[in-house]
C-alpha cells in the first residue's frame, strides 16, 4: 500500500511540488509505487511533451517513470538494510523534471521495513571460565545479536536456557542501546558440575518472529571473587575527519581488586560491526584506543564502541566510548544540471527560466552552505527557490544582433574556511527573430550611364544588409512602382532580386532623358517580412551621337536660294551667316565652321566660331556671277560629327542678271552623304539588268536562227502578203498605190517626242510631248521591230523596185517591174522579186529617212517631182481613219518616168543629230 502526500510551491515561472510515497522494501520489479500523473494532476500528454524524467542523486536507480501511464514503477528491488542500514526513516529522494515550461517536483519514497532478517550472532559459541567462588549476582557479558531490521522487526528479546544457575539481564544505556548480561543467581559447585552448556536465543518482533541462537560453554574454575570495574561507564572523545592512521583517541581503564593473575585485566572491543572493528583498535593491556582506518564525516558522524575489561578469572566489566567525528571543509559543491535550454528566442521576456541546476555539498553546517553566482554584465540572474536548487533566468531583454550566444559560467562556493568552489559552463544560443529591417549602405545612390548603351547593361549595384540571421537576413531587391515621363520605371531599368544589380532595360538617349529617379525596396525573408527603400538617381551622360543641324540657310529640294553680293562689296562684307545647332551637350555641342569647297576660295571665308561668311577681298568684274560655297559644320565630340551646307552666291548688281545665270542651276548635282551606297546599289541593278538582257538577246538570237533555218530549208513557194492599202482619190500620177513612210518631225532640237504607230502593217511617227528621244533611237527601235517581224512574215516590197534596175539599190539582176509583165497580170499577185537581204532593207530605210528629212526643206536641184513621190497627196492623221487628200487644182500632174538612165551617185545620208552633237544654246542665242 502506497501513501501519497502532495505539497506545491510556485516560484515565478518554475513550479515546485513535493510528493511523498511509502512502500515496503523488497517489492518486485515493475511494482507500482504510485500514479504520479494523477497525484500531481498532470495530463499524460504533458509528461510526454515535457520530456518528464526522474533524477536521483544516487548512482542506483530504484524507481523509474512510465510516461504512457504516469506511474512510478520499481526498477530495482530495494533492500532497506542495504540502503539505509539502521537509519529511520529510510527514504529515496527523487526529482521529476518537466520542460516547456520547466517544472520540478520533489518525490520522497519512504522504504518501510519488513521482517526479512533474523537476529544473528557473530560467533557460534561463547566460552566462560567461572570460578566456583563467584558470588551470586556476578555478571557475565554476552555477545549481542545483530538484527538488520528496525523497529518492531528488530531485535526484541533474549532467552537463556536452562536457567538453573543463570538469568539474563539487559542493561540499557543512554544512547538507547543495551547489553546482554548473564547474572549468576545460584552459586556454582565445581565438584558437582565442572562444565555445562547454555543456549542463548535472540528473537525479533516480526510476524512471524525470527530468532538466532548461540551456545555458551561454561567451565567452573577456582575462586576469583572480584571482577574488574571501569572508572567511567561512558567515555566521550572526538576526532577530526581525515585524521591520520594511528591517531590516539582516548584510554579506558578498569581495576580489579584481586591479586595475582586474578587481578590482571585485559581490554577488548566487543562491537561486532565491521565498520567499527576495522576503524578502531584498543591496546589489550593499556586500554588505549587508536585510529586504525579512514573516517569520513559525510559517511558517519559518530561512532559507539563497546569495551570489555576481563580478568584472568573470567570476571569482566564493560563501558561505552562515544567518538564524535568533527567535520572539515573537504568537499567541493557538486553541480548537477537538471535541465538546460540550448536555445531561447531573443524576444523571451525577463524571468524566463533558462536552466535548472542542483548543487550538493555533503559537508555540515557552514561548510555545506552553498551560494551560486554568474559573471557580471550578463542579462541573466541566478536564483534559489529551495535549499540546493538553483534556476538561471533572464533578467533583461535579449538582442541576438548584439550577442548571438552566451557562455555562462556558474560558480558555486561554500561558506567553509577556506571556501571551496566548483563551476559549470552553460552554452546558450539566442535564436533569431525578424526584428531588423534591411539597411542600405547609403541613404541614396547616384549612378551614371552613357547614352546609347546596350540594353541589359549593368549600371551599378545597390547593397543592403540585415543583421538578422538565416532566412530573416536574406535580402531581396524589388523595384518599386513609379513612372518616368509617363512610362513605368520597369521599362527603363530592372533590379536583380538576389544581387541588387541594376541593369538598363533600354538604350537611353540623353537628348530625350537626362536623368530620372526611382526607388528600390530591400525586403528580408522573415515572417512577416521587413523592408526599407532607397532613392536611386541615374544620370545619362551625353555621347556625340548627333550631327549638327543647319538651321540657316534652309536647304530645299526644288527651289533655288542664292545670296546676292553686289560687285561694289568691300572686304569683310557679310554675305550670310550659317546658323547650326547640335542637340548634344558640352563639348559635343561646340560647333566650328570651315569652308570646304568654293568656286573662288580667295573671295570668301567662314568664321570658325560664328559661321559668318564674309568677303576676303574686293569683288571685281572678273569674278564669276555664280559662286557655290560648301561649308562644313563640325562639332567637338570624339569622334566628331559634321554637316554640310551648300550656299549659292550670286555676284551681281541686278536681279534679272542673277535670274538668267541661275536658270539651269537647279539641275546641278546635290551632294548626298549616301552617294556611295546609291552608286553601289545602281551598279548592282545595272549589272543584273545587263546579264538579264544578255541572256534574253542570246535566247532570241538562237530562236530566230532556228526559225530562219526552218524557213529557208523549206521547199514551199513564197507567197508575198500585201497589206491592204487605202483607196486612191484623184490620183493621176504614175504611182497607183499609196505608201505611208516612217517620218520624224520636231520643232525643237533639244527635245524630241516621238511615237511609232503601226496601222495596217505600216509605220507612222507621231509627236508626243511625253516622249524625249532622238531620231537615231527611233530608227534603232524600228529596225528591232522589223527584225522581229521578218522571222515569221514576208516583208513588204521596197519602194526602189519601181526604179530601173540600174538605179535600184541592192543586187543586180532583179526581175522586171510589174507593169512590164505580160498583159492581164494582176499587180501584187505575180511572183515577187528575190528577197532583199537585211543590209539592203537597212540601206533602203536610211535612204527613205534621208528623203523625208530633205523633203522638209527646199528640194535640191538633183531631185525633181518625177523622182520624188508627192507627200502631200495623202496625209495620215494618227488616231484617225481618214486620209487627207490635196486640192485637185493644186495637184501637179504626174509625168511618166523617163527611160532608165544613169543617175548621179546618191549622196550618203546624213547621220541623225544626237544630243551629244548638239551645240549648247548660248546666252546670245537666247536673246
Amino acid at each position: 500500500m502506497c501513501l501519497a502526500v502532495l505539497f506545491f510551491v510556485l516560484s515565478s515561472r518554475c513550479v515546485l511540488g513535493q510528493l511523498s510515497y511509502s512502500i515496503p522494501e523488497e517489492m518486485a520489479k515493475g511494482s507500482i509505487v504510485g500514479n504520479i500523473a494523477q497525484d500531481l494532476g498532470l495530463d499524460l500528454k504533458r509528461l510526454t511533451t515535457g520530456k518528464a524524467r526522474i533524477f536521483s542523486g544516487d548512482n542506483t536507480e530504484y524507481i523509474e517513470l512510465n510516461k504512457e501511464k504516469g506511474r512510478l514503477l520499481i526498477k530495482e528491488k530495494i533492500d532497506r538494510e542495504s540502503l539505509c542500514a539502521k537509519t529511520t526513516p529510510c527514504a529515496l529522494h527523487l526529482q521529476m523534471i518537466l520542460d516547456s515550461p520547466m517544472e520540478l517536483y520533489t518525490i520522497t519514497v519512504e522504504i518501510t521495513d519488513i521482517n526479512d532478517n533474523a537476529p544473528a550472532f557473530q560467533n557460534n559459541h561463547i566460552r566462560f571460565d567461572i570460578s566456583e567462588s563467584a558470588a551470586t549476582g556476578a555478571k557475565f557479558m554476552l555477545e549481542k545479536a545483530v538484527d538488520a531490521d528496525v523497529g518492531s522487526n528488530g531485535l526484541q528479546k533474549y532467552t537463556l536456557q536452562p536457567t538453573e544457575h543463570f538469568i539474563l539481564e539487559l542493561q540499557t544505556h543512554v544512547d538507547g542501546g543495551n547489553n546482554v548480561e548473564m547474572v549468576l543467581q545460584k552459586p556454582l559447585d565445581r565438584e558437582r558440575e565442572e562444565r555445562f552448556t547454555l543456549l542463548l536465543t535472540a528473537m525479533d518482533g516480526g510476524e512471524p518472529a525470527l530468532s538466532g541462537t548461540i551456545q555458551i560453554h561454561v567451565s567452573v574454575l577456582d575462586a576469583n571473587d572480584n571482577a574488574p570495574a571501569f572508572i567511567h561507564k561512558v567515555y566521550k572523545t572526538s576526532v577530526v575527519e581525515n585524521s591520520q592512521k594511528g591517531s590516539k583517541l582516548t584510554t579506558v581503564s578498569a581495576s580489579d581488586a584481586d591479586e595475582g593473575s586474578n587481578g590482571l585485566v585485559t581490554y577488548y572491543i566487543t562491537n561486532t560491526e565491521n565498520d567499527v572493528k576495522d576503524v578502531f583498535i584498543i591496546n589489550q593491556h593499556s586500554g588505549e584506543v587508536t585510529l586504525n582506518g579512514q573516517i569520513d564525516y559525510e559517511k558517519l558522524s559518530n561512532y559507539l564502541l563497546d569495551v570489555q575489561a576481563r580478568d584472568q578469572g573470567g570476571l569482566s566489566d564493560s563501558c561505552k566510548i562515544i567518538i564524535d567525528v568533527l567535520d572539515i571543509n573537504d568537499n567541493t559543491p557538486a553541480i548537477t544540471v537538471l535541465s538546460m535550454s540550448s536555445s531561447i528566442s531573443e524576444e523571451s521576456p525577463a524571468g524566463t527560466v533558462v536552466a535548472m541546476i542542483k548543487v550538493n555539498d555533503p559537508d555540515a553546517s557552514s561548510n555545506g552552505q552553498v551560494q551560486c553566482t554568474i559573471s557580471e554584465n550578463l542579462p541573466f540572474v541566478i536564483m534559489s527557490p529551495s535549499s540546493n536548487i538553483f534556476t538561471l533566468r533572464t533578467e533583461q531583454d535579449l538582442d541576438r544582433e548584439r550577442e548571438s550566444e552566451y557562455n555562462i559560467t556558474v560558480l558555486c562556493s561554500d561558506e567553509g574556511v577556506p571556501s571551496l568552489s566548483s563551476s559549470a559552463s552553460l552554452h546558450l544560443h539566442i535564436s533569431d527573430v525578424n526584428d531588423n529591417a534591411p539597411v542600405f549602405e547609403r541613404n541614396n545612390y547616384e549612378a551614371y550611364v552613357v547614352e546609347n548603351n546596350t540594353p541589359g547593361l549593368s549600371v551599378f549595384t545597390v547593397k543592403a544588409s540585415d543583421p538578422d540571421s538565416n532566412q530573416n537576413a536574406r535580402v531581396s531587391y524589388i523595384l518599386e512602382d513609379g513612372t518616368v515621363n509617363g512610362v513605368h520605371v520597369s521599362s527603363y531599368v530592372s533590379v536583380s532580386a538576389d544581387s541588387g544589380v541594376i541593369s538598363a532595360v533600354r538604350s537611353f538617349d540623353y537628348e530625350q532623358l537626362k536623368d530620372f529617379h526611382f526607388r528600390v525596396k530591400a525586403q528580408d525573408g522573415g515572417s512577416p517580412p521587413l523592408c526599407s527603400n532607397v532613392t536611386v538617381k541615374i544620370t545619362v551622360q551625353d555621347q556625340n551621337d548627333n550631327a549638327p543641324q543647319v538651321l540657316y540657310p534652309v536647304q530645299t529640294g526644288g527651289s533655288l536660294v542664292a545670296e546676292i553680293v553686289p560687285r561694289s562689296a568691300d572686304v569683310g562684307y557679310l554675305v550670310t551667316k550659317v546658323v547650326a545647332v547640335d542637340v548634344d551637350s558640352g563639348q559635343n555641342a561646340w560647333l566650328s565652321y570651315k569652308l570646304q569647297k568654293a568656286t573662288d576660295r580667295a573671295l570668301f571665308e567662314v568664321g570658325p566660331q560664328n559661321g559668318e561668311i564674309r568677303t576676303v577681298r574686293q569683288v571685281t568684274d572678273k569674278d564669276a556671277v555664280k559662286q557655290k560655297l560648301t561649308v562644313v559644320v563640325e562639332d567637338n565630340g570624339q569622334p566628331s560629327r559634321s554637316a554640310v551646307v551648300n550656299i549659292n552666291v550670286a555676284v551681281a548688281d541686278s536681279f534679272p542678271e542673277v535670274l538668267s545665270e541661275f536658270t539651269d542651276f537647279t539641275h546641278g548635282k546635290t551632294y548626298n552623304d549616301d552617294l556611295t551606297f546609291y552608286l553601289v546599289l545602281a551598279l548592282a541593278a545595272v549589272s543584273f539588268l545587263f546579264i538579264t538582257c544578255l541572256v534574253v538577246i542570246i535566247s532570241v538570237k538562237i530562236y530566230r536562227w532556228r526559225q530562219s533555218r526552218i524557213f529557208y530549208q523549206s521547199n514551199l513557194p513564197v507567197i508575198p502578203y500585201y497589206p491592204p492599202g487605202y483607196t486612191d482619190t484623184g490620183v493621176t500620177g504614175t504611182l497607183p498605190h499609196i505608201y505611208n513612210y516612217d517620218m520624224c518631225m520636231t520643232t525643237d532640237s533639244r527635245k524630241s517626242d516621238c511615237k511609232y504607230s503601226t496601222l495596217g502593217g505600216q509605220k507612222v511617227l507621231v509627236m508626243d510631248q511625253s516622249f524625249n528621244g532622238t531620231l537615231s533611237h527611233a530608227l534603232k527601235d524600228n529596225n528591232f521591230l522589223e527584225e522581229q517581224d521578218s522571222a515569221g512574215t514576208q516583208k513588204p516590197p521596197n519602194n526602189d523596185w519601181r526604179l530601173p534596175a540600174n538605179q535600184r539599190p541592192g543586187p543586180s539582176g532583179a526581175a522586171a517591174r510589174p507593169e512590164e509583165g505580160p498583159a492581164g497580170a494582176v499587180v501584187g499577185t505575180g511572183p515577187w522579186p528575190n528577197p532583199p537581204t537585211e543590209a539592203e532593207q537597212l540601206q533602203a530605210l536610211m535612204a527613205a529617212a534621208n528623203e523625208v528629212s530633205e523633203a522638209t526643206a527646199t528640194l535640191g536641184p538633183r531631185y525633181n517631182a518625177q523622182y520624188v513621190p508627192d507627200y502631200r497627196q495623202n496625209v495620215y492623221i494618227p488616231g484617225s481613219t481618214a486620209t487627207l487628200t490635196a486640192n485637185p487644182q493644186q495637184q501637179v500632174p504626174q509625168q511618166a518616168l523617163p527611160p532608165p538612165q544613169a543617175l548621179p551617185p546618191a549622196e550618203a545620208p546624213k547621220a541623225a543629230p544626237t544630243p551629244a552633237s548638239k551645240k549648247k544654246v548660248t546666252k546670245k542665242d537666247k536673246k
